[in-house]
């Protein structure tokens, strides 16, 4: 029996560095259960030039039109089966708003997950960050400034990976990064966004999600939405370590979830139905 039937949070081929076609995760979302699946691969880089400029990080700038029509056909094809949503993840970049918001808004999303994944010009996931004397306080402190402000951009439906930066870091982590990540939290009330609980934490820390217990306790405690996320980038990874996910959420009372269609937030009750693997 399964709480969860939803994984907002997947990846395919075309951002360069996961396994798999759109209909090969949609095909595993079914054999797992879920009722709703969505696509949210990795919109172009466009704050770099070039049309390709992150071959193995994002989709192609001239992909983005053939990947919204395959959703689209796969959404219809699947219809009665399984909700197929089309969500896709967008960096923030400060001073690139206008732009993005331009984009986004020219095709028919379900919702855009807004991802902050370069702090001072560094991917959240290069190790390398780690080898300078940096402090590793004001990297987080950068870090959650850039989330804070992705929220209330106006741009995003979902936040994802709340914790991303954690996942090389150096530990132990320092004591203040608890009240940084209460404090950001607090900064991104009154934001009408939800924030995903993401399972490749687990995968890349091993023993948390992201965002962490601790930031997802103050989370649910500011009342904020949440839904659930693999992150998979491969078919098998789809609704990955839901279970531990439900558990957190039976602890924390989360009752309901959030999903989307059109923009537009729709939250539903968490329920256990029988899951068919």
């Amino acid at each position: 029996m399964s709480m969860i039937t939803t994984d907002y949070h997947t990846h395919n081929s075309r951002c360069g560095h996961a396994q798999g076609q759109i209909e090969d995760y949609i095909k595993s979302a079914l054999n797992k259960g879920l009722t709703e699946i969505g696509i949210s691969d990795h919109a172009p880089a466009y704050w770099l030039d070039g049309n390709d400029p992150l071959p193995t990080i994002c989709m192609a700038k001239d992909e983005l039109e053939g990947y919204v029509e395959e959703v689209l056909r796969l959404k219809e094809k699947y219809t009665g089966q399984i909700a197929v949503k089309l969500g896709v993840e967008a960096d923030y970049i400060e001073g690139m708003e206008e732009t993005y918001a331009q984009i986004l808004n020219t095709y028919p999303f379900d919702y855009v997950i807004g991802s902050v994944h370069h702090v001072s010009s560094e991917n959240v996931f290069e190790r390398r960050r780690w080898q300078s004397r940096v402090d590793p306080l004001t990297v987080y402190q950068e870090y959650y400034r850039l989330v804070a402000k992705s929220a209330h951009s106006g741009l995003f439906n979902i936040v994802a990976h709340a914790s991303a930066i954690l996942a090389y870091a150096p530990q132990p982590f320092p004591a203040a990064l608890a009240d940084l990540q209460e404090d950001a939290v607090e900064q991104i009330k009154g934001a009408d966004i939800a924030f995903e609980v993401n399972t490749s934490g687990f995968r890349k820390m091993h023993s948390d999600p992201f965002p962490n217990e601790t930031m997802v306790e103050r989370i649910v405690e500011a009342g904020f939405p949440v839904t659930f996320s693999s992150d998979c980038h491969r078919p098998d990874e789809v609704a990955y370590a839901r279970d531990k996910i439900e558990t957190l959420f039976t602890r924390l009372g989360v009752t309901e979830i959030a999903t989307f269609a059109q923009r537009q937030r729709i939250m539903i009750p968490l329920v256990a139905t029988t899951v068919y693997c």
